[in-house]
Formats: structure tokens, C-alpha cells, sequence
């Protein structure tokens, strides 16, 4: 087997390195191809207005100054183009990718672009503290991460489909099992801008998510996260609302085949 891992937290990233540790247990031939430096709330986007640059700085390790999207292309359609990888792995994340993260998440968009090339894709990350503040437990991926691989792997997932994973944060031993989870939904209300004002007077802000107390609904990501499970949740590539285009067909007519 073939892995190619990038992220979005950067090349110099602990969690980068964890990943690649995970992915030696499942194979010897793993590939790393990731952005120069801290891509965090990427999402899915490309670099079209420049160039990409791209230094080798170790066997199968590669740096490129562009997004967690441009690292997996270069890997899948440049570097390994005549002998594509079998999985891609993203990660692992420093903060969860949780509910509505999936939105902005540059570690999730690797996993996404590594689908939408052929290849099945999982995005990993590790819940960090109180709104990803805190120090990270990186034991609880490393002891639990291969073991988990190993089962997605031998059960397979349908095409299109992206697998997004999230472990919690607790010890190894804390953790109480690994559950199937359907994407959650925060309160837009905890979105908030920090307003700062420089030493020479003039305004900047900071988006940030307010702390408050909730308890999400059970069988959600947040909800197994906070309950020390590791989430896993398939995401679909296919955004289409299945029953609004009904709804649409027969205001507008017939529906495209």
C-alpha cells in the first residue's frame, strides 16, 4: 500500500509527524507532501494566481508553498503519477475538525481534493482543550490511530465519500471506544470578533468562538467527542439537497436527468 499525508498545520507540525507514524504501521511506503507553513482555515482552495514552490527536504517528504489542496495535487498528479497512492491521510490536526469546521478546514479539504482525484481519503484531527486552547495529547492518535485505520480500511467506504475523524481530548486509556457520527451544528451565536487596537492606534480584530457551556445531541460529532469517543463522520462530496430538488421540480418542472 501506497499513503500520501499532507495537513494543514504545516510541514513543521508535531501532528504531521504523528500522522506519518500512524501510517508506518500500516505500511513502509508513505509519502509526505505539505504546505511550507501554517495553512489553518484554508479550506478547499487552490493557488491559481502564482506559482507553486516545492523543496524536497527529506526521502518522500516534500514542503510546497501553497494550500493542503495544492499539496495533495502535486502528490497524487505530479510525484506519484505513475504509481498514484492507495489512501490519502490528513492531519493530524492540532484542534478538532468538528460540525460546522468541515467548512473552513484545510485538513478536511485535503482529504476532500484526495477524493475528488480517485484516491479514498480520511481527515484526522485531535480535540485540544477548551476551543482548541490547551496542550495537545498526542499519545491518544498514536496508540489509538493504526488500530482504527486498519478497521476503516478492511470495511471500505463508498466512493465520494469523505471520512472525517476526531479524537478526543483525554488520555489514551480515557478513551471509551470509537463511534460512527453524523455531522453536528453550533450556535452561530459563539462566532465573535475580538476588537484590539495596535501600539500606534489603529484598529484590527480577531475572529474567535466565544466559550459557553452546551450539550449537543447524542449521535452527533460534538456529542462523541465530548463523551471521549473517537467520531468518525462520512462526508459526502455530493452536496445536493435531495429533497429540496423534488420540491424544485415541481415548482419548475421536470427535474434534469
Amino acid at each position: 500500500m501506497r499513503i500520501l499525508i499532507t495537513n494543514d498545520d504545516g510541514i513543521e507540525a508535531p501532528g504531521l509527524d504523528v500522522l506519518e507514524k500512524i501510517a508506518t504501521d500500516l505500511t513502509d511506503d508513505v509519502w509526505v507532501v505539505a504546505p511550507e507553513t501554517d495553512n489553518s482555515g484554508a479550506s478547499h482552495s487552490l493557488t491559481l494566481a502564482e506559482p507553486l514552490r516545492m523543496r524536497e527536504i527529506g526521502k518522500r517528504r516534500y514542503a510546497v508553498k501553497g494550500t493542503p489542496t495544492d499539496c495533495v495535487i502535486m502528490g497524487v498528479r505530479f510525484l506519484l503519477k505513475d504509481d498514484p497512492p492507495d489512501l490519502v491521510l490528513s492531519g493530524v490536526n492540532r484542534g478538532q475538525n468538528l460540525a460546522d469546521d468541515v467548512n473552513y478546514s484545510g485538513t478536511v479539504a485535503g482529504a476532500i481534493e484526495g477524493t475528488l482525484l480517485g484516491v479514498p481519503s480520511i481527515a484526522l484531527s485531535l480535540a485540544v482543550g477548551n476551543y482548541d486552547h490547551g496542550t495537545p495529547i498526542w499519545e491518544t492518535p498514536m496508540e489509538h490511530g493504526a488500530d482504527l485505520l486498519h478497521r476503516l480500511l478492511d470495511a471500505g467506504w463508498a466512493e465520494g465519500t469523505v471520512l472525517n475523524v476526531n479524537f478526543p481530548d483525554c488520555q489514551p486509556d480515557e478513551v471509551q471506544g470509537m463511534v460512527a457520527t453524523r455531522q453536528g451544528l453550533r450556535d452561530t451565536a459563539l462566532l465573535d470578533i475580538d476588537d484590539r487596537m495596535d501600539t500606534r492606534g489603529k484598529a484590527y480584530y480577531w475572529i474567535g468562538i466565544a466559550k459557553r457551556n452546551a450539550k449537543p445531541p447524542k449521535g452527533t460529532d460534538l456529542w462523541a467527542v465530548r463523551s471521549n469517543l473517537i467520531s468518525v463522520s462520512p462526508l459526502c462530496l455530493d452536496f445536493t439537497d435531495s429533497g429540496s430538488l423534488e420540491a424544485l421540480a415541481g415548482v419548475l418542472g421536470e427535474k434534469a436527468k
